[in-house]
């Protein structure tokens, strides 16, 4: 059974990093592609990053700059490194996979960005 957790969300000020951590487990991940993505409040799910088996990644241009993906396979762990969080980061952050014929998804992290 595939599982995804994610942890690491919290209050910030505006400035400042937090790093999300997302666990799976029930696969061999480091062979497929692991995504981030946020929803806020009102709004749809949205793509934030991406990193490839190989190590390639790609993020939305909203947070190029200032976050960073990365994974750890022996681990089976993918992170979000966020730095000079701003409010408009707030929002509820999943980690994704795609196993076909399906995406799973963690339970969401949330991260809120106020002073």
């Amino acid at each position: 059974q595939v599982q995804l957790v994610e942890s690491g969300g919290g209050l910030v000020k505006p400035g400042g990093s937090l790093r999300l951590s997302c666990e799976g487990s029930g696969t061999i991940f480091s062979f497929y592609v692991m995504r981030w993505y946020r929803q806020a409040p009102g709004k749809q799910r949205e793509l934030v990053a991406g990193i490839s088996s190989g190590g390639s990644t790609n993020y939305a241009d909203s947070v190029k700059g200032r976050f960073t993906i990365s994974r750890d396979n022996a681990r089976n762990t993918v992170y979000l490194q966020m730095n000079s969080l701003k409010p408009e980061d707030t929002a509820v952050y999943y980690c994704n996979v795609f196993l076909s014929p399906r995406d799973y998804w963690g339970q969401g992290t949330q991260v809120t960005v106020s002073s």
